[in-house]
């Protein structure tokens, strides 16, 4: 714990059940698939997801401080209830709840309860409910008395909270920060995307020859974040990883696809590694389009050296499973990595869990944070025959990391890009 914002509590629920364990093992086993939304007014080509499963959706709170909750705002305040008991803040037992603040984002919100009203559902609350309570959810539950916000930039937006929170930590605005995202099955953002032939009829394959677009999952992951200062001084014990760099930008360039050249998304990149202090070298990075430099002897598999010196062990992509969207991203990795592009393994976490649209972001780095704290990179889910337009370094067996650095990024319609870099809490 020598600097900078550590993460020190962990807490997730997903397709492959509720808990971090239960997302490691899940990793670990490289399976799932999607299934059929239970909702029959679901009209559209491809009504599947990667949902959480029933027993493990929490049957509250429902009504906190007289709030009614969607299931999106249920998933975020059980990954918040395992990750502040996982960094021994439950209760915020002396902590000053004035310094602990709360960034929880969503992209659809609790989206479900206005559906379902419209619709002519089961009766709920008869009362206007706002759609995006999703952190205020969690500062009630929680007694957090510093900021709280709910960030919805669509699918970069949990990348961009983790970015505030670190923001609030290193301005002294707050000592912990409550940070993630979730989300959770919305009829009418399911029917936009298939409206926009952006559904794969099988499953969710980033980079595959024949992936036909994405496939959206449920879930919520909260990290908390702590200054050093503050997890050294509560005796911290267990700390994941540290958030190094972070970096955005925008594309300005469409409404939902992505600037085909790359220059903001590597610049977001770039930002984050020179941040973090793991920016490429000089001999091995490369220009898009260009040629990459020689640069001596390349690492091997997760000691990839074009990240000063071989720090870059791995990387998180955003990867969605769209055409463009994969092809995009692995073009900029080359050019930002050089050399070394080819041997920086991917671990494409989509192929399990599906797009978890707002929270997709928290999920990456919550997941970065595992590979960092556990030294191994799960097998990627197969997706098949990949694409020689992106094709990618996705090892399907257990991949030592010896590196201390890895990136994760998160992209989104608008063109929202957020690239995290978390070091090695050992590093």
């Amino acid at each position: 714990m020598d600097g900078g914002v550590l993460v020190t509590g962990l807490g997730a629920v997903s397709c492959v059940g509720s808990g971090v364990d239960a997302l490691w093992r899940g990793m670990r086993a490289a399976r799932s698939a999607p299934v059929r939304v239970p909702d029959p007014l679901a009209r559209m080509d491809h009504p599947h997801m990667y949902l959480v499963p029933e027993a493990e959706v929490p049957a509250g709170p429902e009504e906190p401080a007289g709030l009614p909750l969607g299931r999106a705002s249920r998933l975020a305040v059980e990954a918040a209830r395992e990750a502040v008991a996982d960094a021994g803040l439950t209760g915020l037992a002396g902590v000053d709840p004035r310094r602990v603040a709360v960034a929880v984002s969503s992209g659809m919100g609790d989206s479900d309860l206005h559906e379902r009203r419209r619709a002519g559902g089961p009766a709920g609350p008869d009362r206007w409910t706002p759609v995006f309570p999703v952190a205020s959810a969690v500062g009630a539950w929680l007694g957090a008395q510093g900021a709280n916000t709910c960030l919805s930039n669509a699918c970069a937006a949990s990348g961009y909270a983790l970015s505030l929170a670190a923001d609030l930590i290193r301005s002294g605005e707050a000592d912990v920060v409550v940070a993630g995202g979730s989300e959770a099955y919305s009829r009418v953002g399911l029917a936009c995307f298939n409206r926009l032939g952006a559904i794969d009829p099988e499953r969710c394959r980033p980079f595959a020859a024949d992936r036909r677009g994405t496939v959206f999952g449920e879930g919520a992951a909260v990290l908390v974040l702590e200054s050093a200062e503050h997890a050294r001084r509560r005796g911290v014990k267990t700390v994941y990883a540290r958030l190094a760099g972070t970096g955005w930008s925008c594309d300005a360039h469409h409404a939902t696809a992505p600037e085909p050249g790359g220059a903001q998304i590597e610049r977001a990149m770039r930002e984050a590694l020179r941040e973090a202090g793991a920016l490429p070298d000089p001999g091995t990075a490369t220009g898009p389009g260009s040629v990459p430099g020689a640069a001596g002897s390349v690492p091997g598999p997760g000691t990839a050296g074009a990240a000063g010196a071989g720090r870059l062990g791995f990387v998180v992509p955003h990867g969605t499973g769209t055409e463009l969207n994969d092809v995009v991203e692995v073009r900029t990795l080359s050019a930002v990595l050089g050399e070394a592009a080819p041997l920086t393994p991917l671990y494409s976490l989509k192929a399990l869990l599906g797009h978890t649209g707002g929270a997709a972001g928290a999920f990456a780095a919550l997941a970065a944070a595992l590979v960092l704290h556990h030294g191994t990179l799960p097998p990627n889910v197969p997706v098949g025959a990949l694409d020689p337009e992106c094709e990618a370094p996705l090892p399907t067996a257990p991949t030592p990391v010896t590196a201390p650095y890895g990136l994760v990024n998160a992209y989104a319609f608008g063109g929202n890009n957020v690239s995290l870099v978390l070091q090695g809490a050992a590093a």
